[in-house]
């Protein structure tokens, strides 16, 4: 009776350690995560930047306020592709994830420009 239990656990398989490539459920989201909060801070700064209206062309503060405005935005939009470079979040994320942080960098870049 003995022999038969200890045939039964070596018969038993070893579970496979996860591959560490395998990305699953959780973690998919929370990857996800700081991808949405460059995105959304980039949002922010880029719509202080096009709402920021000097009273003057000698209102400095006003245009310090907008350039500082677009270099934020322009950073955070950066930080977007550049932590796709990641290789898991390159495999949770296509560049769909990427459009709307590119083109408030475009649009930061544009009013940068624009400023003079």
């Amino acid at each position: 009776m003995v022999h038969s239990t200890a045939r039964k656990e070596r018969a038993t398989p070893m579970p496979h350690p996860a591959h560490p490539d395998d990305d699953r459920g959780c973690v998919r989201l929370v990857l996800a995560v700081p991808l949405t909060l460059l995105t959304l801070t980039a949002a922010l700064f880029c719509w202080t930047a096009l709402t920021i209206r000097p009273s003057g062309p000698w209102d400095d503060q006003a245009y310090a306020a907008i350039e500082l405005s677009c270099v934020l935005t322009l950073t955070a939009a950066a930080a977007v592709p550049a932590l796709r470079l990641l290789p898991s979040v390159r495999r949770l994320a296509g560049w769909g994830w990427m459009t709307p942080a590119l083109a408030l960098g475009v649009v930061a870049g544009v009013r940068w420009a624009w400023l003079g």
